[in-house]
This record gives structure tokens, sequence and C-alpha cells, in this order.
């Protein structure tokens, strides 16, 4: 009776299939972060036009950005986002506003602090601008 060699991996064929994954991994990651990164940037911006969106619906109601005491811009948008769960940016107004002007700012919090894209500001002109950011208006607009 011949007695059969017992088949398998060798360490070193382990090792080699490790950093194999290692390397896959390095050159992944980066790319998923990324994307993690724009999914985010999109849900402020998208946040940013809907919340102008409503303080020109109540302009079109009021005839003033201002709330009803004429003090500050109308609250009538969201102010984190997402709206449930960890923040990721912040809304608000920057400056002070007025009753024909406004500018809202989405500033970067939690896991987007050290975003390239920096803060996007929004005018009531709809001009769109960055603060604080590392990367150009056309990348991250």
């Amino acid at each position: 009776m011949k007695l059969s060699k017992t088949k398998g991996f060798t360490l070193i064929e382990l090792m080699i299939v490790i950093v194999i994954i290692g390397i896959l991994a390095a050159i992944g990651y980066p790319g998923y972060t990324e994307y993690i990164s724009r999914g985010k940037r999109a849900e402020a911006k998208a946040a940013l036009l809907e919340a102008v969106q409503s303080i020109e619906r109540n302009y079109s109601v009021n005839g003033t950005y201002l709330n009803s005491g004429g003090t500050a811009l109308a609250a009538v948008f969201t102010t984190a986002v997402p709206a449930n769960g960890t923040a990721y940016y912040n809304i608000a107004v920057t400056g002070t506003a007025t009753r024909n002007s406004f500018t809202l700012r989405a500033t970067r919090t939690g896991s987007m602090a050290s975003d390239g894209c920096g803060n996007f500001e929004i005018s009531h002109t709809g001009a769109r601008t960055l603060n604080s950011n590392t990367k150009s208006l056309a990348a991250c607009w």
C-alpha cells in the first residue's frame, strides 16, 4: 500500500497570497475613501440647494429673507447633513443676512473635517464658492 503525500499550501505560498491581498488593498482603499467623500459632498450640496429653495419660497410669500421679527434669516431649512445621525456638514448663514441677500455655508465637521474641498457656500444669487479649500471649485462643485 502506497501512502500519498499530504496536499496543501506551503508557508511561502500563503505569504505570497497575503502580500498580493495587501497590495490590492493599498491600491483600492484610497479610491474607496474618495468615493465615500464624494457622496457626502454631494449630499451637502443637495442640502444647500434645498435650503436655498426653502428660503426663496419664504421670500416669495413674505417679501423678505428675514424671519417675522426681521432679525435673522428665516429658519426654514435643515441645519445638519445628514439630518439624522452623526453630521459631517453643518449648514448656517455666513455673514449677516438682509431683507434681500444671504449666503449659506456648509461647514465640514466629523469625518469630513479635513476634506480638501473645504466648506461649500452659496448666495442668494446662486453664486457658488468654496472656503478653506485645497481643491479647485470645478473639482468640488
